[in-house]
């Protein structure tokens, strides 16, 4: 029988409910996993123990009562460039240690409008771009979690926290997940409010779900999507709806496209390996698999989501470089001075791009549920000053398509490999279901470190 620790959102749901275990107990057993497993992992930038059983033993005044919520009762990791209005923010950098936000970011708030409660923050690199805060990864701590959303990641993976909120510029939902183990699901672009995140780069900014399987990714987003008429990019309430979600099973065998992207060279040997056998397994299962060449239109999207990301950087960090560049790290320096250096008409230019080729992906996605293709070069780095490489996120993110990564397996220094899957433009329903009938053609490993 498994300890309530080791439990996903559905099951926790599920129990709940029923009455068969409650809020208190639960955390409970997360604070004892803490307890042992944080001096070696530091997933938390704030955690407060006392202030997390109130708040479970306060969901479940609220379920005695007979209240109803999406969430109630589950307990939620945010990163810590998320605003929370009673919890220290600090970004990632010293010089916000101790910040209090005075509002809680939308985010947030519909978390706890949906019943669930925000148990702690976890660790971000700074200003969640390269330079990493002091996590590491839970299966091996002299390897990196990968970044930014470096504690999100691995508090889950490690069975600190059944679900977190993290956000992605590049890659960083995408390739955490894949180093740790866990599901990490970053939606379309818009689907989830930004109100209150500390912004990067406008354009390219998502926020993305870290779970233990697929089914709890979509119960936590259709809890959280609806339109924030603070955000720019916001989507309509139309777009999608939080029934949409409700995740269906998959009868027909999908059409999976296989993408070995422009950065296939920079893929490990191993990861190539396990990427060859899932497609093997995924067709052998039914499914119809045909190989898709992106086209030379792709070639070129590395350095467009690059300028973009540089030059809304530098712009965002202007005040702080100008103030307080010697405690900025020399990597954020770096694409400041870097940015602000960009010619406006290259910048215009990428941003068009942008829109192209999200238009070419979806018209090459015609034929396809969708695309299989690997989320990182392969096991997480042996390094702590680096959180590893995003390119293999990188089309998607600039696309602002729907992105998932599930755990396969692990590789030869005993560290997970993950399958990523992506989708059509807010056809995250679609992504979701298909994600879960290949988990359940390939097996989804139920392995948490010790």
């Amino acid at each position: 029988m498994k300890k309530p620790y080791q439990l996903g959102v559905t099951n926790l749901l599920e129990e709940l409910r029923l009455r068969e275990s409650t809020s208190e107990q639960l955390m409970t057993s997360l604070i004892a996993r803490i307890d042992s497993r944080e001096p070696a992992v530091h997933a938390w930038a704030h955690f407060d123990r006392a202030q997390a059983l109130e708040r479970a033993r306060s969901a479940d005044r609220h379920i005695r009562a007979g209240k109803s919520g999406e969430l109630l009762g589950i307990p939620v990791g945010i990163k810590d460039v998320i605003d929370v209005h009673d919890m220290p923010t600090a970004r990632g950098s010293p010089l916000f240690a101790g910040r209090i936000p005075e509002r809680s970011a939308t985010i947030v708030d519909r978390l706890e409008h949906a019943g669930g409660f925000v148990m702690g923050k976890t660790v971000t690199a700074e200003f969640a771009y390269l330079h990493p805060g002091p996590t590491r990864n839970p299966w091996n701590p002299a390897h990196t979690p990968g970044g930014s959303s470096m504690g999100s990641a691995a508090a889950v993976a490690d069975g600190m926290v059944p679900v977190a909120i993290g956000t992605q510029t590049n890659g960083s939902v995408i390739r955490p997940a894949a180093f740790c183990g866990c599901v990490g699901y970053k939606p379309s672009q818009g689907l989830l409010p930004r109100t209150g995140v500390q912004p990067f780069s406008p354009t390219l900014d998502q926020l993305g779900i870290f779970t233990r399987s697929v089914p709890d990714a979509a119960i936590v987003t259709g809890a959280l999507i609806g339109f924030d008429p603070k955000d720019p990019m916001s989507l309509s309430d139309m777009s999608l709806s939080p029934t949409d979600f409700m995740l269906r099973s998959q009868y027909q065998p999908p059409r999976l496209a296989v993408v070995r992207s422009p950065v296939w060279h920079l893929a490990e040997p191993t990861q190539r390996q396990r990427f060859e056998e899932n497609v093997n397994a995924l067709r052998a299962a039914g499914a119809s698999v045909e190989d898709l060449d992106l086209g030379s239109a792709f070639e070129t999207a590395h350095e467009a989501l690059r300028i973009i990301m540089f030059a809304e950087g530098a712009v965002t960090f202007a005040k702080l470089h100008a103030q307080h560049s010697a405690r900025l790290s020399p990597e954020l320096n770096q694409l400041i001075e870097e940015g602000s250096r960009l010619r406006a008409t290259r910048f215009e230019e990428a941003r068009e791009q942008r829109l192209r080729l999200r238009t070419e992906l979806s018209r090459r996605m015609m034929n396809c549920d969708a695309i299989v293709t690997p989320p990182a070069r392969g096991e997480a780095p042996a390094s702590l000053g680096h959180t590893g490489d995003p390119s293999f996120c990188t089309i998607w993110t600039l696309c602002g398509v729907p992105a998932i990564t599930v755990p396969v397996g692990v590789g030869p220094l005993g560290l997970p490999l993950g399958l990523q899957l992506v989708g059509r433009f807010l056809e995250d329903p679609a992504l979701l279901t298909v994600a879960q009938w290949c988990v359940q053609a390939i097996g989804l490993p139920e392995r948490m470190p010790a």
